[in-house]
């Protein structure tokens, strides 16, 4: 992760995670894991519209959803989705949704060679 981008700095959707990363309460109202995912939904939308298409690890069955299942002790996906997954398990640990969504992006990341992105 880098220190603070411009928006025409930014590659890709991880890009725009580390600004988030880096500035929560610039980004996301509140730490809502909700918003940000409406926020990456918006961003597949996007690029689908002005193409290239993105590829989107983010979208409700993606391979961040895949990925992260097992971590939070379940055996198939949620119909809920990830963002309402993660903030029930950093409710139950006491913990920030938007630093436990962080800390799982940081192990989802270094599990995946950079030709995933």
């Amino acid at each position: 992760m880098t220190g603070a981008k411009t928006v025409s700095e930014w590659r890709d959707v991880y890009d725009f995670l580390d600004q988030v990363r880096l500035r929560p309460g610039m980004f996301v109202r509140g730490g809502s894991l909700l918003e940000l995912q409406a926020m990456l939904y918006g961003y597949r939308v996007a690029s689908e519209v002005h193409g290239p298409q993105a590829m989107m690890d983010f979208e409700h069955q993606g391979p961040f959803a895949e990925w992260l299942w097992p971590r939070l002790g379940r055996t198939y996906a949620s119909p809920s989705g990830w963002a309402i997954e993660i903030t029930k398990a950093a409710e139950a640990s006491g913990r920030a949704s938007i630093d436990l969504f962080f800390d799982l992006l940081s192990e989802f990341e270094a599990e995946r060679s950079p030709e995933a992105r």
